[in-house]
């Protein structure tokens, strides 16, 4: 099922595993139809067109064909009306068809009801935006989620892994092994594992007293502790880690947690409806006024502005 505006890399590393299943057990292990909400092609993110059988509603005819229904997801999705779609999803659910998605189709999942009472996780870009609109929402952040009849993925090379797991527990590991030998996946990642880089890596720094500093600071935006509670943490001065920060990162520890804070913000202001000043409260900011500021010195323009882009 896909969502105008589609990831590609995400729609290619979910349905590439389906095929490849099917040349390793030279039968027919899956057969997998693409549809749209109108029934036309339908736009990747990155431009690509992709021709469709049909509309979502001209999916539900297939009745026991369609025994799972995965939404592919991508950019602005909680901006489209998907009504249409959430319909064929409900439908597929009565009749005990499995429900997935990659990227960001959890939120038309979330959307529906359809996740209620299962775990699930989403792109880590979109999960504040999807906590905030969905309280009660099991969400994580793990690569995958597989609850019963239910499957969602972070999106992009994470879809591999997760139908991989789907292929393992529907027809065993060496068919999987085979189809992430042709992949040249070198091995299929744990649902548990990150989205995101490792720090050391996202950073290109080492300094481990550096680097549970950040990973303390990205734990506790909406609450920013002091410098003196940082430096402590890891058995230094307040003059200490200052030296620190400079030398690997080149900026103070109260600039990067304030960059911190705002990249999150900026997350907040693009995908949820959140009002500014909820949005600078959750970001750890004490007024609107230091938030806006704060905002435009790092940004170049204001949060307000930010939302009507």
């Amino acid at each position: 099922m896909l969502v105008e505006n589609f990831s590609m890399i995400a729609f290619s590393s979910a349905i590439e595993p389906l095929r490849l299943a099917n040349r390793a057990a030279r039968r027919d292990l899956y057969r997998y139809s693409l549809w749209s909400e109108n029934g036309m092609r339908c736009t990747a993110s990155n431009g690509v067109e992709v021709q469709v059988a049909g509309s979502f509603a001209e999916a539900q005819a297939l009745d026991p064909a369609l025994d799972m229904a995965i939404v592919c997801g991508g950019i602005d999705i909680q901006r489209r009306d998907h009504r249409a779609l959430q319909a064929t999803l409900r439908r597929t659910c009565i009749r005990g068809g499995a429900i997935g998605a990659v990227c960001t189709g959890t939120y038309v999942l979330a959307k529906a009801g359809l996740l209620d009472g299962y775990r699930a996780t989403i792109h880590w870009e979109n999960q504040a935006s999807l906590a905030s609109e969905h309280d009660g929402l099991e969400i994580g952040s793990d690569l995958f989620e597989i609850d019963r009849n239910r499957f969602t993925c972070a999106g992009g090379t994470a879809a591999a892994d997760m139908m991989l797991s789907l292929i393992v527990r529907a027809h065993g590991a060496d068919i999987a092994a085979d189809v992430a030998d042709q992949l040249i996946h070198h091995r299929i990642r744990e649902s548990g594992e990150r989205q995101r880089m490792d720090l050391r890596m996202r950073l290109g720094v080492a300094h481990p007293k550096l680097l549970h500093v950040v990973g303390l600071m990205e734990k506790t935006f909406a609450e920013p502790l002091g410098s003196q509670d940082l430096a402590e943490s890891v058995h230094l001065s307040k003059r200490q880690l200052e030296r620190l920060f400079l030398k690997y990162l080149g900026r103070s520890p109260a600039k990067h947690y304030l960059r911190i804070r705002l990249e999150h913000a900026r997350h907040l202001i693009r995908q949820t409806a959140m009002p500014l000043l909820s949005i600078a409260i959750e970001c750890g900011f004490t007024s609107a006024s230091h938030f806006s500021k704060s905002y435009v010195d790092h940004f170049g323009r204001p949060p307000s502005t930010e939302r009507k882009a």
